[in-house]
């Protein structure tokens, strides 16, 4: 189970940019993996600078939600677009790359739990497709519509799926103490919450803050990095910061 992050795929500075470095570094690892172990592979990934400015400017967060259907269809018209970006870069490096739009599958009831029907994305790794998910609204009990973050999918789907590996990769190289020194190991929220905040960006979903505190609740170990450290998770490393 793999997340890259908005920051990896978009520049967050910039509304509806694709960082075309970053995703191209990532997709080419991702290739070469695929190429060379063969192993099943699920891609999550963020919102960045398109899906977040435009859920921001409606209001709508994981927990406020909106019943206006254009704004719907404005934050989820930007992610199916970075979607197919990040699917496209894939598919470039040989990766048989499907997208899964969580909107169309996925649902929050009154209390906020989401549910996430898996038999597709599980039926699509089965035929040797890599299902590629990503940050989205979806309809909200009581509510109209919310955000699912990247990050509450990467816990459904690893659950789930019962993946034995997960990993986030993002813009830092870990999760960073004050002195901006990489954590090695977080055991619980509690080791690091005074260092932690929300993202400097524009970031409906948390920052670093929301992805730890997922990440704890998967029960399972998990690892934070950046693009440098992608080409060691993939093969079977442990880079950056280990959660859990």
């Amino acid at each position: 189970m793999l997340k890259l992050g908005g920051s990896v795929v978009t520049d967050k500075s910039s509304p509806e940019t694709v960082d075309e470095e970053g995703l191209g570094r990532a997709a080419e690892a991702i290739g070469h993996h695929v190429t060379e172990r063969q192993d099943d592979l699920v891609v999550v990934h963020g919102g960045g600078s398109f899906g977040h400015p435009h859920a921001e400017r409606h209001g709508v967060t994981t927990t406020a939600g909106t019943h206006d259907a254009r704004a719907v269809t404005e934050i989820h018209g930007a992610m199916k677009e970075l979607a197919a970006a990040v699917v496209g870069a894939l598919a470039d490096r040989g990766v048989p790359a499907v997208p899964v739009h969580p909107l169309s599958a996925a649902s929050r009831d009154a209390e906020g739990v989401l549910s996430l029907p898996l038999s597709a994305p599980r039926r699509m790794l089965g035929e040797g497709f890599v299902p590629v998910l990503h940050g989205d609204v979806v309809v909200h009990e009581g509510r109209g519509a919310t955000i699912v973050s990247g990050d509450e999918l990467v816990v459904a789907l690893a659950r789930g799926l019962d993946a034995d590996r997960v990993g986030l990769c993002s813009d830092v190289p870990g999760v960073l103490d004050r002195s901006g020194e990489v954590v090695e190991r977080v055991g619980s929220f509690a080791d690091v919450a005074d260092a932690l905040g929300a993202s400097g960006d524009t970031d409906v979903t948390g920052g670093m803050a929301a992805k730890v505190r997922e990440l704890l609740e998967l029960g399972a170990p998990a690892d934070v990095f950046d693009l440098d450290g992608l080409p060691t998770f993939l093969d079977g490393g442990s880079p950056g910061t280990r959660i859990g």
